[in-house]
């Protein structure tokens, strides 16, 4: 059963004050990410580990955006590099948050969420009991057809390589911000990609699941 703390990152938008829902209901304009601050690397990278215990209290917007950015964001607005290397410059990675209240796609260019899938598909992310009520779920989602120069298995190989990039940048933005994070390649991926209505070119790779630690 959901913890009855944990609610959705519309009624975060909406209720918290952290920015209003834009035009569309289904979407959420982000604020803009911080261009400075955090933990010195150092003191992040002794922080860094792996938790699977998480608190039911809810990620708030402003951290919320400046995870997905320190993630997978434009960095470089000027050519649109991202904060994350990838394959021949493919940029063939997405990131879909699974919430309470559904599942979001991060737009990096607008730097906003859109809502993809109404359905709380958290326990759908992985094996484990924590992971259908812990408040975030990040399901990063390769566009296969972006990585047509990769011959035969080469594609799926730098798709999860591309994936490791993106996860060690949510594992020290968590550590800086104290928040808890588990990186994840266990669930079936044919039932999610199904659920999310995915494309047949689309792969999962792996998931990451965020929240505050349980203490």
């Amino acid at each position: 059963m959901m913890s009855r703390r944990v609610v959705g990152l519309a009624a975060l938008a909406a209720g918290l004050g952290a920015p209003a829902l834009a035009a569309e209901p289904t979407t959420i304009a982000l604020p803009p990410p911080w261009k400075s601050g955090g933990k010195p690397l150092a003191d992040a990278l002794w922080a860094r580990r792996s938790t699977r215990e998480f608190a039911d209290t809810p990620v708030p917007i402003p951290l919320l955006s400046n995870l997905l950015w320190s993630a997978y964001g434009i960095n470089r607005p000027a050519s649109s590099d991202r904060t994350a290397p990838s394959w021949r410059h493919a940029i063939e990675s997405a990131i879909y948050v699974a919430a309470a209240d559904g599942v979001w796609l991060y737009d990096p260019r607008r730097h906003r969420l859109t809502q993809v899938v109404a359905d709380d598909l958290r326990a759908q992310t992985g094996v484990q009991d924590f992971v259908g009520n812990a408040p975030l779920t990040l399901v990063y989602v390769a566009d296969g057809s972006r990585l047509e120069g990769a011959a035969g298995d080469d594609k799926r190989f730098w798709a999860f390589t591309d994936t490791g990039f993106i996860g060690q940048n949510v594992y020290l933005f968590c550590a800086s911000e104290g928040l808890a994070t588990v990186f994840r390649a266990s669930f079936d991926r044919a039932v999610l990609a199904q659920s999310l209505r995915l494309a047949p070119t689309k792969i999962i790779t792996c998931a990451q699941t965020v929240g505050y630690p349980k203490t």
